[in-house]
């Protein structure tokens, strides 16, 4: 891979590339080589309220909040098309900065990013109000408005992606912006700033802060003037995203949170089919997924056979350069996330699991450079372990066997979180009750990670409430304006 050339590395306020206000700057590595990409400026509390007060001047006084919705639905489409003209530079950034293979970020993020927008776009002119039948002595009808100033907080795994999740039900419903991407991954999110400019958005409209969670995250989640928030990340850090937010202006809180996916699987099912499809998706972005499918429940009658052809096609895959097409997982994103997914290995294995595929550090360079897990098979694991418990967002799946369908379901929803699920069956009736019994705000059915800009995304209980995607993702992007008008004026006027 030739040098990637980096973009703007300030904050992106009011359109210009400003320096933050300390002069601090924030430290990117690659996580392929645990090495100095570059050093990006350090936004912090005052820099927020600029931003912030750039974005409500844009919507109250620019010419963003005079634009006709499909004016605002062309420069969307705009902007889309420009991701895709992009596309190879987004992709090398994106991979540099995350540690993704580079077949991934192609072909699936960017180009995801780019038909997201392209969606949402397409529904900026379609957001409507209704009229009300009361009686014949008032017209009543229901305005949808933009709820005003929105603070996205985006994730590390999919940064440029989440970023347009979010942006386009905002842009759509005419809100401004102010973004704060992922410490470890701010790359993307800078270049397609530059994007913006170049689409013509008017100042204001979408601003970008760097810098960590805890103080510019923590700004926003706090600052009166912001009106929405919508959060992507840890279940821990959406509480304290809803802490603030209820202790500031109330303002709504959308999040979408941490996940531990049960995929179950039947014993009907095509085993080739089956194993063929989960050596793709279970360790997808080296299992750094929120809705990744980390328990598989699989009946005991096909449980032998299912374990003994899945780790053949997981020994298939490939652990290295992520710029090598060949490569399915490469690093994960920080030594931090690296030690933290080594350490549940270790706790599987002394709460008794046994470790039957992988389990160790991957060493692709000579001196152990890089964050490289291998893929990880436990089984002989029980419901109550902490692996079968608690979020890895690593490549560690656990594989558990079952009996009955009542024992299955009610095995799936022990969990805390409620994200995803898969199901894996030729009987289409089974499907569909077990579909309805799991508290999963996606379930897939003979499939996994089906993630389309028209489908609704988001999880029950402690994954989060709200949506990204589809129609449902802009309605909380809207106020509803009631206004009822009464006749009695014009009665008075023809009785006269």
């Amino acid at each position: 891979m030739s040098k990637v050339q980096l973009p703007n590395t300030k904050l992106f306020i009011n359109n210009e590339w400003v320096e933050s206000v300390s002069g601090k700057k924030l430290k990117t590595f690659n996580p392929t080589n645990g090495k100095l990409i570059c050093e990006v400026s350090e936004g912090a509390k005052e820099d927020v309220d600029i931003a912030v007060k750039a974005a409500r001047n844009a919507l109250e006084n620019g010419p963003w909040g005079k634009m006709t919705a499909e004016d605002r639905g062309k420069l969307i489409l705009k902007l889309a098309d420009l991701i895709d003209q992009h596309r190879e530079h987004l992709s090398d950034l994106e991979t540099l900065d995350n540690g993704k293979p580079l077949t991934a970020s192609s072909g699936f993020d960017i180009t995801e990013a780019a038909n997201c927008l392209r969606y949402f776009g397409g529904w900026a002119d379609k957001i409507q109000g209704k009229t009300i039948p009361i009686s014949s002595e008032f017209t009543s009808i229901t305005k949808h408005e933009p709820i005003g100033v929105v603070a996205l907080i985006v994730a590390w795994n999919f940064p440029m992606l989440l970023l347009s999740w979010k942006l386009g039900p905002a842009l759509a419903a005419g809100c401004t912006i102010v973004a704060k991407p992922s410490e470890f991954t701010p790359l993307t999110a800078l270049y397609f700033c530059e994007l913006v400019k170049e689409a013509g958005f008017p100042p204001g409209v979408i601003n970008i802060v760097n810098g960590v969670g805890d103080v510019v995250g923590d700004a926003l989640s706090h600052h009166m003037d912001v009106d929405k928030i919508s959060f992507t990340g840890s279940t821990r850090v959406g509480k304290l995203i809803m802490e603030a937010a209820a202790k500031s202006n109330l303002k709504p809180v959308t999040l979408e949170l941490g996940g531990k996916s049960p995929n179950i699987i039947f014993d009907d099912c095509d085993l080739e089919f089956v194993t063929n499809a989960s050596k793709y998706f279970v360790f997808a972005n080296m299992g750094q997924l929120c809705c990744a499918a980390t328990r598989f429940f699989v009946d005991e009658k096909i449980i032998d056979a299912f374990l003994t052809i899945f780790t053949e096609k997981i020994k298939q895959l490939k652990v290295g350069d992520p710029y090598d097409n060949n490569t399915h997982l490469g690093p994960l994103i920080s030594k931090q996330q690296h030690d933290r997914v080594l350490g549940y290995i270790q706790k599987g294995k002394e709460e008794g699991a046994t470790c039957h595929f992988g389990g160790e550090v991957h060493n692709h360079h000579a001196d152990g450079a890089g964050y490289f897990v291998q893929p990880t098979i436990f089984t002989n694991v029980t419901d109550d372990m902490t692996i079968c418990k608690e979020e890895i967002f690593g490549p560690v799946v656990v594989i558990l066997p079952f009996k009955t369908v009542d024992e299955v379901i009610a095995r799936a929803n022990n969990t805390t979180y409620g994200l995803a699920a898969g199901i894996w069956t030729k009987d289409i009736s089974l499907a569909l009750n077990v579909s309805n019994k799991l508290k999963a705000g996606s379930v897939w059915v003979n499939d996994f990670n089906i993630l389309k800009s028209q489908i609704p995304f988001g999880g029950f209980k402690q994954s989060g409430f709200g949506r990204d995607l589809s129609e449902y993702a802009i309605q909380s992007y809207l106020s509803v304006k009631a206004i009822t008008i009464a006749h009695k004026t014009l009665h008075a006027q023809q009785q006269q």
